[in-house]
């Protein structure tokens, strides 16, 4: 997988790309992954990439023509064709998989981020992520060059860039190796539709608290039971309205019953 983020703030997002699960998925080989500032395309003396809104208001929009280069540049830079080895040079331009790369667009009005939309992305070859900062973008970069808006909450940020690395950090860790135990990623929070069971570790006892006995049981079968029970309970706590539309079978509907009737929740 090729990830680039095209960015003013570069080292902003090297910090993070070179750092923990994604630094190694890096060292690896798992991710390319790299940061490009927009900048260096401004086709003006002072680069600026910034110019006040037609028909007024506050704030500095960002200009369409280094943003639309630095990404015609990077797909002309990346991508060749298998047969002649020559840079493509045609429309679309497609990545190694056959696809397009997906050229995505961080911002409030965009579709709302979640692990299903972070198990679909990590199925691509290539990914663009357009991190803008000052009052919005030109609307024509949203028109004519991205293939996808996404928002990672109802609030504004001041800049993309922390909102394109949490994308990117969910995404890689979905990729095969990134992660030392590659079950941990299919059991991670909404993977399965449901908030996860509770953890616990050594020491047995810590400060009176004990560890459940079910886990240090050895029943292995059992155990499985009492997460997903606890899956199940934690979810109804928190986060109801998952339930909706998570995939439970017969037996975990009749769990789900139990846990209701305990607990008074519906």
């Amino acid at each position: 997988m090729r990830i680039d983020l095209i960015t003013l703030f570069p080292e902003m997002c090297e910090m993070v790309l070179g750092t923990s699960i994604l630094g190694k998925a890096r060292e690896k080989g798992i991710a390319e992954l790299q940061a490009l500032n927009f900048r260096d395309y401004a086709n003006n003396k002072h680069h600026s990439v910034d110019d006040t809104p037609y028909g007024g208001g506050g704030g500095m929009v960002l200009k369409p023509e280094p943003i639309f280069a630095a990404v015609e540049d990077l797909l002309h830079k990346v991508y060749t064709d298998p047969e002649t080895g020559r840079t493509v040079s045609g429309e679309p331009h497609t990545a190694p998989s056959g696809r397009p790369p997906r050229i995505i667009l961080m911002c409030p009005q965009g579709r709302r981020y979640n692990q299903a939309i972070a198990e679909e992305l990590a199925q691509e070859s290539h990914l663009i992520f357009i991190c803008g900062h000052y009052e919005g973008y030109d609307e024509r970069i949203r028109e004519h060059l991205v293939t996808d808006e996404l928002s990672i909450g109802d609030y504004v940020l001041t800049g993309g860039e922390l909102a394109a690395l949490t994308v990117v950090d969910s995404v890689v860790r979905l990729q095969p190796g990134a992660l030392g135990n590659e079950t941990s990623a299919v059991t991670d929070s909404f993977s399965t539709g449901l908030l996860e069971y509770p953890h616990y570790t050594r020491p047995p006892e810590f400060r009176g608290w004990k560890v459940p006995d079910m886990l240090l049981s050895g029943h292995h079968a059992n155990i499985e039971q009492w997460r997903r029970e606890q899956a199940l309970r934690r979810t109804l706590e928190r986060r109801p309205d998952l339930l909706e539309q998570a995939e439970l079978t017969d037996k975990d509907l009749r769990m789900l019953e139990r846990i209701k009737a305990e607990t008074g929740l519906s």
